[in-house]
């Protein structure tokens, strides 16, 4: 069966409900995409947590080497990284018991929604959460 993402009525309930996004390939460089995405997240209430093994601090927030370094729940996992490196991060998703896997707009991997679904998450890939939450909660959370 092809994949789909969930409905827009979905994907608002599920920033709305959103507190802490783990952002994967979080680059600590303000001109990168996966930088510009996050401050605007954050400026608008979500509670980034970087994920980057080479820095120690990104938007002011601690930044861990991985998704099971991080020592609070996660709601997003929200990935900047290339459609074939995800499998490994949707398994430490499932492992860590995230309720969401988001992969960024470009970045699509049938293997790892099926790994994260089997893990009782929810599955977006291909689509921009800074858009969607644009268009969605344009008035914020």
């Amino acid at each position: 069966m092809a994949f789909e993402n969930p409905s827009r009525d979905r994907i608002k309930e599920i920033l709305a409900a959103a507190g802490n996004v783990a952002v994967v390939g979080l680059s600590d460089k303000p001109d990168r995409v996966s930088y510009m995405v996050a401050e605007a997240m954050q400026k608008k209430g979500y509670r980034i947590i970087p994920v980057n093994p080479n820095a120690t601090e990104i938007l002011g927030e601690t930044c861990y080497a991985s998704l099971s370094d991080i020592p609070e729940p996660v709601d997003i996992v929200n990935v900047f990284r290339r459609s074939e490196t995800v499998v490994p991060v949707a398994e430490e998703a499932v492992k860590i018991h995230a309720k969401v896997f988001w992969l960024q707009q470009g970045i699509f991997n049938e293997e790892a929604a099926e790994i994260a679904r089997a893990g009782g998450l929810e599955v977006i890939m291909d689509r921009c959460i800074k858009v969607e939450d644009s268009i969605l909660l344009p008035g914020g959370k």
